[in-house]
């Protein structure tokens, strides 16, 4: 038996498609429920309830809106069990009810229905809800092996499915194309876009060069060649091309790659004879919420296409044996970063970010030094920005030293963090509100695609077929579009979450900043500081502070912050020598 704790409530839900105002109406829900509790839960106490109401809503999907409060709740350790008057009350989806159970099992929740005798803190209750669970994997499982095998029959046309295009081809359609079932049906493969297909071939080739995804981005960025959706290519999108057997020639060392790694190839060896490219399907994870996720290779069905492919299957194989040499070289964010105003610090010349560029020398302090670099001029090799590179260390204390002198005029420096506070809590229920919104529109988004990939080999009308495709596309744009706004709005929240006992203990702390600071940790000082600090903007030769609750800077700092004006070598670890600042 659950008894509730001081900190940890019984959550009643309650659903109710429409107002009818009799029979199971939201009102003789809760009351059952407060029923069960009161007859299961004998030391519980009206103060040890909380009751969450959906009226007019479906139960057909769990979208509603305190649904979604009560499950907040949850995760944020407030619940301790949840009690509804029927299943149904919960889902119509046995798939997502499962999840549910999951959900509240990882956050040790139990959970009861007065109807339907289900109550996990009895040992019936949990072997009820091993039942489910069995049958929603096996749901789960069925539809997935419905899947591969529709993929299995598909992949011998090695026909284009639909969805975004590779960069460097299009879809095309082929006249009077028979499938794998006899069946007249509007069938697409890839065809080439001749001034896209020339930049793959000069990414392989550069890459197969340089060695160095880092390298190529520059590369890309210095002679101002962008995406096809007209944004700066991105590590991860480089990486992204030279990584997909799409532009591969289906030759003899494709199928012994192929064949090496134990993929599944729908062809004869006698088909990769070097005429057309490789097409590959179930690259990605056909669950929802993570159709960006690769499978094993093991997985992938490999199948010879109707396009004409773009690199040597010697040359792919050479570029794949590469990203993998180079796996251990990737980028780790420094453990001993010690710099306090990352993600704060802006360049004033581009606006980009300026990330600290940690040094092997450390200076009298016995400080490992560090400078700011700004991000355009690092991906650029300088060409774009010359911003110089401000030693970081002497910066940072010198902000420090800045917000010391503030806090000492308490009286100024309290209405100022009073007027950040109103801000900053204004501001969050509105960031959060947004940050839902776009994650519930994300999500719709995803669901769409997911539902038309699926429509795709059941159309047989040209005009079905095309516009499913082209539908599919617009809603991937929409999709890179939402991930990029749901990113930039979690930063904007995430910085700015601040219960009013939290921000008042804060307040307290920064009016003896003083006397505080230095016995502050890294994080503590790097708290302190984005609590009321909105940006930082350096503009070569001075620093400029701007506080949350102000609408123009404070008073910039005009000390003379030594400087690392050197221009960035060919080598990444190269540091600018200068003297220790003092």
């Amino acid at each position: 038996m659950v008894k509730p704790s001081n900190n940890r409530k019984i959550a009643i839900y309650s659903r109710k498609s429409k107002f009818t105002g009799k029979g199971e109406s939201i009102e003789n829900q809760v009351e059952m429920c407060r029923q069960y509790i009161k007859f299961h839960r004998p030391d519980s106490t009206e103060a040890d309830i909380i009751v969450f109401e959906d009226e007019g809503f479906s139960g057909g999907h769990t979208k509603r809106p305190e649904f979604q409060k009560m499950m907040t709740e949850i995760k944020a350790n407030h619940i301790q069990e949840v009690v509804c008057y029927r299943l149904d009350r919960i889902s119509r989806n046995v798939g997502d009810f499962a999840d549910l159970i999951q959900e509240l099992e990882n956050y040790n929740v139990a959970f009861a229905s007065y109807r339907d005798s289900f109550d996990t803190s009895s040992a019936g209750g949990r072997a009820m809800m091993m039942m489910i669970s069995v049958f929603s994997q096996f749901e789960r499982e069925t539809i997935a092996e419905r899947i591969r095998d529709n993929m299995h029959e598909l992949a011998k046309s090695g026909r284009w499915l639909g969805g975004v295009t590779p960069t460097g081809y299009m879809s095309t359609q082929i006249d009077n194309s028979i499938t794998h079932d006899g069946k007249v049906r509007t069938a697409f493969k890839l065809g080439i876009i001749k001034e896209e297909a020339k930049l793959v071939k000069d990414i392989f080739t550069k890459f197969a060069e340089l060695n160095s995804l880092t390298k190529v981005e520059t590369y890309l960025r210095q002679n101002h060649i962008q995406t096809k959706n007209g944004t700066n290519f991105s590590r991860f999108a480089i990486k992204g091309i030279l990584s997909n057997p799409v532009y591969m020639i289906a030759d003899e060392n494709a199928w012994q790659y192929f064949e090496k790694n134990e993929v599944n190839i729908y062809a004869e060896k006698s088909q990769f004879n070097g005429k057309y490219g490789v097409m590959a399907y179930n690259k990605t994870s056909q669950v929802y919420g993570k159709s960006n996720e690769l499978n094993e290779m093991t997985e992938w069905i490999i199948s010879v296409g109707k396009h004409t492919g773009m690199v040597s299957g010697a040359e792919w194989v050479k570029v794949q044996q590469l990203l993998h040499q180079n796996k251990s070289k990737s980028f780790h964010k420094p453990k001993s970063n010690v710099a306090l105003l990352s993600g704060l610090i802006y360049c004033g010349n581009c606006g980009s970010y300026m990330r600290p560029k940690m040094n092997s020398r450390f200076n009298k302090k016995n400080e490992r030094m560090y400078d700011y670099l700004c991000e355009t001029k690092e991906k650029t090799k300088s060409q774009d920005c010359k911003m110089k590179r401000p030693n970081g260390n002497i910066l940072d204390q010198m902000v420090c030293e800045h917000i010391k002198q503030l806090s000492e005029d308490s009286s100024e420096f309290v209405q100022l963090l009073e007027k950040a506070k109103k801000t900053i809590n204004g501001n969050n229920d509105g960031n959060e509100n947004k940050l839902e919104s776009l994650q519930k529109e994300f999500e719709e988004n995803e669901k769409q695609i997911s539902n038309l990939i699926s429509q795709l080999a059941k159309s047989e009308k040209t005009v079905t077929f095309e516009y499913i495709n082209q539908k599919i596309e617009e809603l991937h744009d929409k999709k890179i579009s939402l991930q990029k706004n749901i990113d930039e709005w979690r930063k904007v929240t995430e910085n700015h979450v601040l219960s009013d006992s939290d921000f008042d203990i804060l307040k307290d702390m920064l009016l003896s900043f003083s006397h505080s600071f230095d016995t502050m940790t890294v994080e503590q000082k790097r708290t302190a500081l984005r609590t009321f600090i909105k940006k930082v903007v350096w503009d070569g030769e001075n620093v400029h502070i701007y506080l949350f609750g102000s609408d123009k800077e404070t008073t910039g700092i005009h000390n003379g912050i030594p400087v690392a004006d050197s221009q960035l070598k060919a080598s990444e670890n190269h540091e600018p020598k200068r003297e220790d600042s003092k």
